[in-house]
């Protein structure tokens, strides 16, 4: 706990540090913002000032921000967290259940089934856990207080202000992740914006009580960001050669920049089929270091979170969904 404490103070506002009990309309920063925002957007100024007046800074939303799971633990631990066999169950039985939703998905989006259900599996549980943070509050927490990320997060509360607005929610009321994340798929407030959809055709997105809404918003999402349908997404490498200098070609970066030839010469076989480049990396398992490589569909996964360890999970939980669901 010290050194979280120590970590916060170093990142946190002077501001926040001396006024943590203080609503945000008490910021120095934030009048300019309403300013701002109000001319920009034409939002009822007295409206913005009543609503930041009802929020203060969250603690617990900068004590998270220090530690999350994807940059605090490597695969063989990560994991455990996400392809347990409740999860697969529940992912089984959620992709049975709604099997028509997600053919349609996949033939409007060209996105499989079990692609679809693993990324609300392991966002929410397939709708379980959405979150229970006010979002209003903890992303103003994010861009006032936290100054390593406080540029993302203001346009984001830009964005959460307009999108309430636009769907004729409470900001108020909204809950979510820590970092402002919402509903069964997770969408922060650029991302709902632009890529829910209105999937059950009731004429609204909702990605909190409808089902069909968070299906085909996740669609949409891998859509836009180019999933190729029927390409390869990850494959592991069984036995790499001891003899071939292949670690010149491992790459930390998510997108793939190494040619398909460029592994072939290294003694890297690739067997998956798919257009475009290759990126190879590693992980470490259970039984140590684990060869993989990705291929597109793999970085677009990451495009939802950029984290290797997430699409990894993703992906494989997908599998053993689908598995369970042929069994």
């Amino acid at each position: 706990m010290r050194t979280v404490s120590l970590m916060l103070s170093l990142l946190i506002s002077p501001w926040l540090a001396t006024q943590a009990s203080a609503s945000y309309l008490q910021h120095p920063e934030v009048n300019a913002y309403i300013d701002s925002l109000s001319a920009e957007h034409a939002l009822d100024k007295p409206r913005l000032r009543a609503l930041f007046g009802q929020i203060s800074p969250q603690d617990s939303v900068l004590a998270k921000m220090a530690k999350p799971a994807e940059r605090t633990l490597d695969w063989k631990a990560y994991q455990r967290i996400f392809l347990k066999p409740d999860r697969v169950a529940q992912g089984v039985a959620f992709m049975q259940e709604h099997a028509d939703l997600l053919a349609r998905a996949e033939a409007e989006y060209g996105v499989p089934p079990e692609i679809i259900t693993a990324i609300i599996g392991v966002e929410t549980k397939y709708g379980r856990i959405t979150g229970s943070h006010p979002v209003f509050a903890s992303v103003a927490t994010l861009a006032f207080d936290y100054p390593p990320r406080s540029r993302f997060f203001r346009k984001e509360l830009t964005e959460f202000l307009l999108f309430t607005e636009e769907e004729d929610i409470d900001p108020l009321a909204v809950q979510g992740s820590y970092a402002g994340a919402m509903g069964m798929a997770q969408f922060i407030s650029s991302s709902y914006r632009r890529y829910a959809v209105d999937f059950d055709a009731d004429g609204k997105r909702d990605l909190w009580g409808s089902t069909a809404d968070a299906i085909g918003s996740v669609a949409n999402y891998f859509h836009v960001h180019r999933w190729q349908p029927n390409e390869a997404v990850v494959e592991r490498v069984a036995e790499p050669s001891k003899q071939q200098n292949y670690r010149q070609l491992l790459s930390q970066q998510l997108k793939p920049a190494v040619a398909r030839g460029a592994l072939e010469d290294v003694g890297i076989p690739v067997v998956g089929d798919s257009v475009g480049k290759l990126r190879l990396f590693t992980l470490q398992g259970t039984k140590g270091e684990e060869l993989w490589i990705g291929h597109h569909n793999f970085y677009v996964i990451t495009r939802y979170n950029h984290s290797q360890l997430y699409a990894m999970a993703v992906y494989q939980l997908s599998q053993q969904i689908l598995a369970g669901a042929a069994s």
